[in-house]
């Protein structure tokens, strides 16, 4: 047996094994564009399907055939949506994000995808499983996937600041103060951390200790005013804003500001009213597009969503 073959189906008895938790906990990555939530929170996974790969190929009369394919499992993803006549630029975000994402798994072969109940579901689920272009599948578009996605992703940092923001507020904190912060004031910095899974973090803190014992794994440490005062702030909002802000290339450094006007630039005190209403605005849009959208889903098809929270 050559040796690529023995490394081969060595590689193939090594993986884990793909099961529908696993295969769930990768399209948990995956979010509505719109709604800045899970397509898992949302309910939109219809069904999963995996069939086993096989380690080796064999001929026709089942005797092996020396060479090894070392094929990995494949699967099968169908999803759905709250309407017909949902965007079809979403949809197909959600779709290559779905086959993205399970293809990531290791022992994944390869995921094949399907929308179903939805006006361009052949034209989606063609064109996604053929690896084309969102272009080539619909060439009457008028505005290009990746536009489409800075737009959506900017709104959702926009919606995360002003939670991340208000956490602040809620404390005492100044608008100087706030307009001033990094990563590393935050106690954030080790998100930033290359090759760090930073979804994964979401909820969890640093290993380390700091100077007053073990670390509150529920809230951030924020120094002020030089030092000389320290506030606790619940850490979700902060980190779920900081991953939105890595995702989108605004923070790249431990001690670059944390927080953007619309245009990604820093804010100015004199600023910082007109952004936080800003932010406020996509916050509220997202949080009435998401309770209509929950509606729908559960009037279409009997599955109760949780609205989003303020």
């Amino acid at each position: 047996m050559a040796q690529s073959q023995l490394a081969a189906e060595r590689d193939a008895a090594e993986r884990p094994p793909v099961d529908r938790k696993a295969v769930l906990d990768r399209l948990d990555r995956v979010d509505d564009p719109e709604l800045d939530r899970s397509i898992v929170e949302l309910e939109y996974v219809d069904a999963i399907e995996i069939n086993a790969g096989d380690t080796s190929r064999m001929d026709g009369d089942g005797s092996d055939a020396g060479e090894s394919n070392a094929e990995g499992s494949k699967v099968f993803v169908r999803f759905k949506l709250p309407t017909a006549w949902c965007s079809p630029t979403f949809a197909w975000m959600m779709a290559t994000g779905i086959r993205d994402e399970t293809e990531e798994l290791p022992g994944v072969s390869r995921a094949t995808v399907e929308l179903i109940d939805h006006m361009h579901a052949t034209e989606i689920n063609d064109g996604v499983n053929a690896r084309e272009p969102f272009e080539e599948a619909f060439e009457d578009a008028t505005e290009g996937i990746e536009e489409t996605r800075r737009s959506l992703d900017r709104k959702a940092r926009l919606a995360r600041q002003y939670r991340a923001v208000e956490a602040l507020l809620d404390v005492g904190m100044r608008p100087e103060q706030i307009v001033s912060l990094s990563p590393a004031d935050v106690g954030l910095a080790d998100l930033l951390a290359e090759g760090r899974d930073v979804e994964a973090d979401i909820g969890e803190s640093s290993d380390s200790d700091d100077e007053a014992g073990d670390r509150d794994e529920a809230h951030v440490t924020i120094p002020v005013d030089g030092g000389a005062l320290y506030v606790q702030v619940p850490r979700e909002p902060i980190a779920v804003y900081v991953t939105k802000a890595i995702d989108t290339d605004l923070l790249a450094s431990p001690d670059d500001v944390l927080f953007a006007t619309p245009d990604g630039e820093a804010i100015s005190v004199e600023d910082f009213d007109l952004v936080h209403h800003r932010a406020r605005a996509a916050n509220v849009n997202q949080i009435g597009q998401g309770g209509v959208c929950a509606s729908l889903h559960e009037a279409r098809y009997g599955l109760s969503v949780d609205e989003p929270a303020d």
